[in-house]
């Protein structure tokens, strides 16, 4: 979904029954979501820059699910882990750190950058962020925790 102006890539699928749509047209729809998306995210990043000198901002997205576009006769997504192919599997994720986050030191993120991570390491990640307290905290599963600097007092 994505308002019409920013409807680039055409012709788009606008149905809701797939079948009615060439396959162009599915990815058409799908690349404008993508480019709404990151226009979103970065007025997101714009908003928080502008509160960078008062607060310690920073924006992390996953999404929740990948997205088959036709490969091997599938579309969208859904499909157990067990059989659903890589498209519906791998998922984007950004994370943007103001200024004044602790929680960065560029070679270490740079070194995190390049692994793999799931679903699992939000919920860490998370709490780890926040600086939350808990029993249920696993560092080793949090994103940041090797990369964190310690806080200024």
């Amino acid at each position: 979904r994505y308002p019409q102006a920013f409807e680039k890539f055409k012709p788009a699928c606008r149905e809701s029954d797939l079948s009615l749509c060439s396959r162009d047209e599915i990815v058409n729809a799908y690349d404008n979501a993508i480019l709404y998306t990151d226009h979103f995210l970065a007025k997101a990043i714009e908003l928080l820059q502008k509160n960078d000198s008062k607060f310690e901002t920073g924006l992390f997205y996953v999404s929740d699910h990948g997205e088959s576009l036709g490969e091997n006769g599938l579309y969208l997504h859904g499909l157990p882990k067990s059989f659903a192919p890589s498209a519906q599997l791998h998922v984007p994720a950004i994370m943007w750190l103001g200024s004044r986050f602790h929680a960065t030191t560029t070679p270490a993120l740079l070194a995190k950058s390049k692994k793999r991570f799931s679903h699992d390491n939000v919920f860490h990640t998370v709490l780890g962020l926040f600086e939350i307290d808990s029993a249920t905290y696993r560092p080793e599963m949090d994103i940041l925790s090797q990369a964190k600097t310690p806080k200024a007092l």
